[in-house]
């Protein structure tokens, strides 16, 4: 399928090694292929390779995998769908002929998942495997799993923007490395910082004065030069922010990111009679070539998912964009002569930022990582040629998070409903509120607000009743989103509640540790279900309500309180039917004492508490035992016997071991929260009352209790008659004081 050379477009600097490629797959069935980005590694490796049978190349994005298959398709000469197709989630176009299909990693996921024998598969080729992106990472262990035991004669392709390939190898079971380099011309880098300096990211929000500073820049780099100019930015909304900050150029301005329709996408990489301002997302970094360009301007920001595993709180957030990021997106400026790179930070700053991207795996919310693992039969990950393990910590907590759905069982094995939950395609939380959510909020509005909360940008507005709005007045991903939503769950009559019922209910069903109530006396500052204080921001239409459901909330550096982004007003009763709704006793140890009451409380979130008169003994027990944990052992009466009683002990102890008791504070914590008297107490003050003295003795073995006066002897005497006191202070080193006089005679120290 390849074209000859000479055809225009094909003659790229990976024809030269395609030869060598295609044997090294031949004899060794795996193979990396290193090639910086412009070099025709996506464009023309799959149709070299579709001669010996059917190609499936996954990319990262949806945006990519389209752009990839109209390349390809030009270079033949055909339209897209016939020799080459693709398709990405919500939209398809393939064939009888196509040999060549392009689709997203996470649609190869799914295929894997639903038929992992790949039938009619010849080969499998990972794009843009660099990114270390969690779906990347599964797609290639997967893979390599059906390599080794179900179909050895696949075929598997990693291909790299990046020069670091031993591990890759390695994984590939020590696969040929191929490299193509680029004929990359000279890039002149202008380092222009913003003057004054502004705020750095918080969150996903940029400061606004960072986008008045790109425009400027880009203001510049048109007068200065005479090329295209490509512009990086971390997201959509500051996409739209340039570009109403550019309104009235004499040049055409076009938006480039993964929400846009694929009309508009074509358009921001197809060049015209006028000169173009692309502004585009990271996915322009490696995926994409932007032909005709020559300028380059990076704000150096790049959207990265993270999660705060204390308080449950996982989005993406705007991080400095690597050094290797940087320099991807330099490149993109001399592919075609000579150009130039406008970065928005220092020289200095960059010597300080990171080397290279975290791996997603190490940072992002791993739930439907672990969901996936789980449904391949793999829990965990036990088993897998895996480029990084996931961490245990995000691992324990996703985990929990997929029993708590009930998508898998106490030994982290896949449930039916996990099965069920896995093929919706989505966040194993949002899986849960459109399967959940549909029967009660009718199919089409839980699929709408399950689209609205799965897009990875921030709308507008805080009030997802009104994001729903703005979203159906508008048309391309979210619009197929919601169609491919609705056709995962079977459909129902419509219900009786409201849109703003509805979507209250799907998000709490998604998040019902995010339900919040109202503190009392404020407006906008809430207590989550989960024990997280969370604040609206000023102007918000949600200020005042009783109940919000939280769809989205961030924590910024230094701060416990988190900020809602996204949220929905709900009814008490909603939150109590969907929230983990409690009422029973509860006996805790709270302000220095033992307090009994029965609570009903919706998680952290109290709803009435009635004094309990006659707790249960165990519970009190625990109660205390909890109170000598947290608040130690000056909870008890240490009188100067008792403090005595237990420096002799721990003499004992590092003296001679076992059986004398150890009684540090951790160990006598435990030990004395076990006695009877400690358990039958009641309060602070039956703990003040407490015989510490008769407590520790208690804890010293009958075997060895007649025999502490001569092990630890509370006092020595000496030759001349005189008792003098031990100090067991350090009880590696008891001391004595006396005269040196008095210790003549002495033949042996005790």
């Amino acid at each position: 399928m390849l074209p000859p050379p000479g055809t225009p477009g094909t003659d790229l600097p990976v024809r030269a090694v395609l030869g060598e490629l295609t044997a090294a797959l031949a004899a060794h069935g795996t193979a990396v292929l290193v090639a910086p980005p412009g070099t025709g590694k996506t464009s023309l490796v799959p149709l070299a390779l579709a001669e010996e049978g059917t190609v499936l190349v996954a990319e990262p994005r949806r945006v990519a995998a389209r752009a990839a298959a109209r390349r390809m398709a030009s270079l033949l000469g055909e339209r897209v769908g016939d020799r080459v197709g693709f398709s990405v989630r919500g939209e398809s176009r393939r064939s009888a002929a196509t040999r060549v299909e392009v689709v997203t990693t996470g649609l190869l996921l799914r295929r894997l998942q639903a038929d992992p024998d790949l039938p009619g598969v010849g080969t499998v080729v990972l794009d843009e495997v660099h990114e270390r992106q969690t779906d990347t990472d599964l797609a290639l262990a997967f893979a390599l799993d059906v390599r080794a035991t179900l179909r050895p004669e696949l075929r598997l392709l990693a291909m790299s923007a990046t020069a670091q390939a031993e591990r890759l190898s390695a994984l590939l079971g020590d696969a040929p490395v191929v490299e193509a380099t680029g004929a990359l011309f000279d890039v002149e880098t202008v380092w222009c910082p913003p003057r004054p300096p502004v705020q750095p990211p918080l969150g996903t929000r940029v400061d606004p004065r960072l986008l008045d500073a790109v425009a400027d820049t880009v203001r510049r780099a048109l007068t200065e030069t005479e090329y295209d100019v490509l512009v990086f930015l971390p997201g959509a909304a500051e996409i739209g922010g340039v570009q109403r900050r550019l309104g009235g150029l004499d040049v055409d301005v076009r938006p480039l990111h993964g929400r846009l329709p694929a009309a508009e996408q074509d358009a921001a990489l197809t060049p015209g009679p006028r000169r173009r301002v692309v502004l585009a997302t990271d996915v322009a970094e490696s995926s994409l070539t932007v032909p005709g360009v020559r300028v380059v301007v990076d704000a150096g920001l790049a959207r990265t998912p993270r999660v705060d595993l204390s308080r449950g709180l996982g989005a993406l957030v705007t991080v400095p964009a690597s050094q290797a990021a940087a320099t991807q997106r330099a490149g993109r400026a001399g592919r075609e002569g000579p150009g130039r790179v406008y970065r928005l930070w220092s020289e200095a700053e960059h010597a300080r930022r990171p080397a290279a991207p975290e791996p997603e795996m190490a940072t992002a919310d791993l739930t439907q990582v672990a969901l996936e693992l789980a449904t391949w039969g793999a829990p965990g990950g036990v088993g897998l040629a895996l480029l990084d393990p996931p961490p245990d910590a995000a691992m324990a907590v996703a985990g929990q998070t997929l029993r708590t759905l009930g998508a898998v069982d106490d030994a982290g094995r896949v449930t039916d409903r996990g099965r069920r939950l896995s093929a919706v395609g989505a966040h194993p939380r949002l899986a849960r509120a459109l399967v959940d959510g549909a029967p009660l909020a009718g199919r089409r509005r839980a699929a709408e607000v399950v689209a609205r909360l799965s897009a990875d940008s921030s709308p507008r507005a805080d009030d997802l009743v009104a994001a729903l709005r703005e979203a159906r007045g508008g048309h391309g991903p979210w619009r197929d989103e919601v169609a491919r939503l609705e056709r995962a769950v079977p459909d129902v009559r419509r219900t009786a509640l409201t849109d703003d019922q509805a979507a209250g209910l799907v998000t709490a069903l998604a998040h019902p540790e995010w339900l919040a109530r109202r503190r009392p006396r404020t407006e906008r500052t809430y207590l989550l279900a989960a024990g997280t204080g969370a604040e609206l921001p000023q102007g918000t239409a949600l200020s005042g309500a009783d109940w919000i459901a939280v769809a989205a909330a961030d924590r910024a550096p230094g701060r416990r309180d988190a900020r809602v982004r996204l949220a929905v007003g709900v009814d008490q009763a909603t939150a109590l039917e969907v929230g983990a709704h409690t009422d029973g006793p509860e006996v805790t140890w709270r302000d220095g004492d033992v307090r009994a009451a029965r609570v009903e409380r919706l998680g952290a979130i109290v709803l009435t508490e009635r004094p309990l008169p006659d707790p249960d003994p165990e519970l009190v027990a625990a109660a205390v035992a909890e109170g000598l944990r947290t608040e130690g052992l000056a909870l008890l009466r240490w009188t100067p016997a008792a403090t005595n009683l237990r420096e002799r002990l721990a003499a004992a102890h590092a003296g001679l071991g076992d059986p004398w008791p150890a009684v540090d504070d951790d160990a006598l914590r435990t030990a004395l929260g076990a006695t009877p008297q400690v358990r039958a107490a009641r309060t602070r003050a039956d703990l003040r009352r407490l015989d510490v003295v008769a407590a520790l003795r208690a804890l010293v073995p009958w075997q060895v209790a007649g025999t502490l006066e001569d092990v630890v002897p509370e006092k020595i005497t000496v030759p001349g008659g005189t008792g003098h006191r031990v100090d067991y202070a350090n009880p590696e080193s008891p001391t004595a004081s006396m005269r040196v006089q008095e210790a003549f005679g002495w033949s042996e120290t005790p």
